[in-house]
């Protein structure tokens, strides 16, 4: 970064000395003790209730300064909200040494310091309920200005707080000059609360797996690499959970979930970014139809705990979180959006359907991918109410049970809503002879270039030997989740801090 400063940086920084020569500690260390908060005050003072706030201390961020000669009206910001600080100069230095207000207060103070009064609450003859100061202390010096918020008539707000290199690259500025965004990483905490409590109340056991791993398993997808030099070995940024849960099942556990923070050295874009927060859970002696009517379930119920009711809107549309949800095989879905039927059809037949539909493939790309694409680009932006695709064929599905009676298919599912996947399911594969022989077709489609193949797990095909038991899981992406359940367009508004391109050096 630049160490050349901003004619008020400059100022700013005087400031500071001047402070210091006065000896204000600019950045005390000693706690503040902080009884009220600006919501908490406005709620519930009134006349009935003023004794029960004779004698309260508050802080927060300037905002707004009004200098009326001896007194002052400040607003600060804190946690919760907004509140005026009528600050006397009598009040706030009551004996001779007048230097606190007079150098401090008048002259030395800014918007985005941070400060604390002691005092009482009152209601001032406009009949705004503020604080009148009876201390009054310095808690940070703000060295840069805050970015300036215009609005329209409208309440519209129109200047670089939109611009999103701003709001994503200095999240900490863009949460001060508009608070009113906390509302939606307030509703991702509840959105977890309210699935962790969906699990935990029905028996599901909470637990956590190694982000570090040997082998990047249980995903087609590109891994980040790194190097552990105390062993000498290269490991990966883990891509997903999955093997390791199941390991869990093979232990003995009946029900595991893990809120995954994963990695994938792949494209950014609304719904992407390389690092991400996926829920998967694994529950023994189940299948992917009791996993659909416990998706619908829970679903159902983080619409209820976050809007009160199941129809959510996002965008344009009116999603209805009601179960249940349509179901439709992966077949039908692509024949009903291009008319072709590619049920039967093998490799060759596929990648020439993808070229008349003017898709970008290649001979890298084996049957099951070809599929994926063929449904990703024609037909999975059609399903907007909850939908499950399912029964998906086998070859698109390498850590899958075969259908229990279409062959060539396997147990899956994944939900879409809004045009995007939000979860993926499986009757999970519990045959260590046909997970091998799928891993080696993964091996040899990693050989022809695929590079989201999957990895040959052997420690994992050496824990399902000793024999895991019928089981079913899912992954559910937390943060398209969130995107859908508070109306956000990209996925960079649901993160605090999305990944950024490198900011640019100024000479």
């Amino acid at each position: 970064m630049s160490a050349q400063l901003s004619e008020q940086e400059i100022i700013r920084r005087n400031k500071l000395e001047k402070l210091e020569a006065l000896g204000v500690n600019p950045y005390p260390a000693p706690l503040y003790p902080v009884t009220h908060y600006s919501a908490d005050i406005k709620n519930t003072f009134s006349e009935e209730t003023k004794d029960q706030f004779a004698d309260v201390c508050v802080a927060g961020r300037i905002m707004s300064i009004n200098d009326k000669g001896k007194v002052f009206f400040i607003k600060i910001q804190d946690s919760k909200g907004i509140i005026q600080l009528y600050v006397r100069k009598d009040d706030v230095c009551p004996g001779e040494d007048k230097t606190l207000f007079d150098e401090v207060i008048k002259h030395l103070i800014d918007l985005g310091d941070i400060i604390g009064v002691t005092g009482f609450v009152f209601v001032t003859r406009t009949g705004e309920i503020s604080v009148h100061a009876k201390s009054f202390t310095l808690l940070s010096k703000s060295l840069k200005p805050l970015p300036v918020v215009k609005r329209d008539d409208e309440g519209n707000v129109y200047d670089e707080v939109t611009d999103p290199e701003f709001r994503y690259r200095q999240r900490y500025a863009h949460l001060i000059v508009q608070p009113e965004i906390k509302d939606t990483f307030v509703k991702r905490t509840k959105l977890i609360n309210t699935i962790r409590h969906f699990l935990n109340e029905r028996g599901a056991f909470e637990v956590e797996t190694p982000v570090l791993q040997p082998i990047p398993g249980g995903a087609a997808a590109r891994p980040f690499v790194t190097h552990h030099n105390a062993l000498d070995i290269p490991l990966y940024m883990r891509i997903a959970n999955e093997l390791y849960l199941k390991r869990l099942i093979v232990g003995g556990f009946d029900w595991v979930y893990e809120f995954s923070r994963d990695f994938r050295n792949e494209g950014m874009d609304r719904t992407h970014n390389p690092e991400f927060t996926i829920l998967e859970w694994y529950t023994a002696y189940k299948d992917y139809f009791w996993m659909m009517e416990t998706t619908e379930q829970l679903f159902e119920q983080i619409a209820l705990a976050l809007h009160g009711t199941t129809e959510v809107q996002v965008g344009d549309n009116i999603i209805n979180f009601k179960a249940p949800f349509k179901r439709i095989s992966i077949y039908d879905a692509i024949k009903e959006y291009t008319g072709f039927d590619v049920s039967e059809m093998n490799e060759e037949q596929l990648y020439e359907v993808c070229k008349q539909l003017h898709l970008e493939v290649d001979k890298s790309m084996g049957k099951g991918k070809l599929i994926d694409t063929i449904f990703g680009e024609k037909a999975e932006a059609n399903f907007i109410q909850p939908t499950f695709i399912i029964d998906y064929p086998v070859e698109m599905s390498p850590l899958t049970k075969k259908h229990r009676s279409k062959p060539g298919l396997v147990e899956r599912f994944e939900l879409m809503v809004n045009g995007k996947e939000l979860a993926n399911a499986y009757t999970e594969l519990n045959d260590p002879v046909d997970q091998r022989e799928r891993f080696e077709e993964q091996s040899r489609l990693m050989e022809r270039g695929d590079d989201e193949a999957m990895y040959i797990d052997e420690d994992f095909l050496r824990a399902l030997e000793y024999g895991m038991p019928p089981t079913s899981g899912i992954g559910i992406g937390i943060d398209r989740l969130c995107m859908l359940m508070t109306n956000q367009p990209s996925i960079q508004d649901v993160l605090f801090f999305p990944q950024m391109r490198p900011e640019r050096q100024t000479e």
